[in-house]
């Protein structure tokens, strides 16, 4: 069982983070803000997938006024991502923002600093600190150091600035497209606070290198009881980073969510399509959040035995698919129906 490291809680919206709360899964729309239609739609099918926060760019003053409209509609915690002007992180906190992500030191002058700081502790807006590698302050990107140390060195001037101005209500987050970097940014940052921290790589990729490349920096990290809210940050749908997110949280037995999916990875004794069956029953069963393992197996050798954990499963044959449940073989099929007779018996089943 993996202890995790202990953490303040702050809360956005109905989500507590920190502080013993379960890991969170988070995303980012990739819609302009302003469009709040299609903002709000990719929202909601973000929540069929059972996200829990979604962050939105703010980039200009008519995508902060869209937060406005975009909360009516939706009843997920929304997080605002800003850069440089303090007068965004107002207005979007004033259309009832739930959270903040932005560094202090460069949204302007230190009376601009409290503005910000002033309504966030009014309105009990947390405020993540993100510190990315690739665009860290001139002055600290000089310094003869690692970067991992850099980044750590850049947050916690940042952190210094809201804590003089009295805030804590503060999450972390230091991210690079580099898997050791990121590992290593957050292992020191664990030692210094005890803040809340957000995981995630930067840039990671597409599907495929995105998917490992987080799976080894995330996975590494929470293993070792670190990080209190993820995003798997992919060039992708954002919703496939949710059911990665949720993916990586059952692989380490931290959080049950939804069907474990497992399959052997074929071989010369498989005789039906194995690799396609296994892909239509996975996508079929995305979106069924019962607390139960499926398993496609490729043969009767490995299929009931191997996989007799399996709460439901299919063992291939020739041309046909021996259907189990708990181990035990309950119907034979032809290889065309195995698909939706495994489903049915999945929805049906009590």
């Amino acid at each position: 069982m993996i202890t995790r490291r202990s953490s303040k809680q702050i809360q956005i919206g109905d989500v507590k983070i920190g502080g013993g709360a379960p890991i969170s899964v988070q995303s980012m729309c990739n819609t302009d803000t302003r469009d709040v239609e299609a903002t709000v739609s990719q929202i909601k099918q973000l929540q069929e997938a059972e996200c829990e926060l979604v962050r939105l760019a703010v980039l200009n003053k008519d995508a902060a006024a869209a937060i406005k409209e975009i909360k009516k509609q939706v009843t997920i915690p929304l997080i605002a991502d800003i850069h440089f002007d303090y007068r965004l992180a107002i207005q979007c906190i004033e259309n009832g923002i739930d959270a903040l992500r932005l560094n202090p030191g460069n949204i302007g002058r230190e009376e601009n600093v409290k503005k910000v700081v002033a309504l966030a502790k009014t309105n009990n807006i947390p405020i993540r600190i993100g510190i990315n590698a690739g665009s860290l302050d001139k002055n600290i990107a000089a310094l003869d150091l690692p970067l991992h140390e850099k980044m750590v060195k850049s947050a916690m001037q940042h952190i210094a600035i809201l804590e003089d101005n009295g805030f804590d209500k503060i999450k972390i987050s230091l991210k690079s497209s580099s898997v050791v970097t990121t590992i290593e940014a957050y292992r020191l940052m664990a030692q210094k606070v005890d803040y809340p921290l957000h995981l995630g790589l930067t840039e990671s990729g597409t599907l495929n290198g995105g998917l490992v490349k987080s799976a080894i920096g995330i996975g590494t990290l929470l293993a070792e009881g670190i990080g209190d809210t993820i995003r798997v940050s992919l060039t992708e749908n954002p919703v496939e980073e949710v059911y990665a997110g949720y993916s990586i949280l059952k692989s380490l037995e931290i959080r049950q969510h939804g069907v474990n999916f497992i399959s052997c990875p074929t071989c010369g004794r498989c005789r039906i399509d194995l690799i396609g069956l296994a892909k239509k029953v996975e996508n079929a069963l995305k979106n069924v959040n019962k607390p139960i393992t499926v398993a496609v197996m490729g043969c009767p050798v490995n299929g009931p035995g191997e996989a007799k954990h399996a709460d439901y499963g299919v063992a291939g044959a020739i041309g046909e698919g021996y259907i189990f449940k708990k181990g035990e073989i309950i119907k034979r099929v032809a290889e065309k129906d195995i698909l939706n007779e495994l489903l049915h018996l999945i929805n049906n089943d009590n």
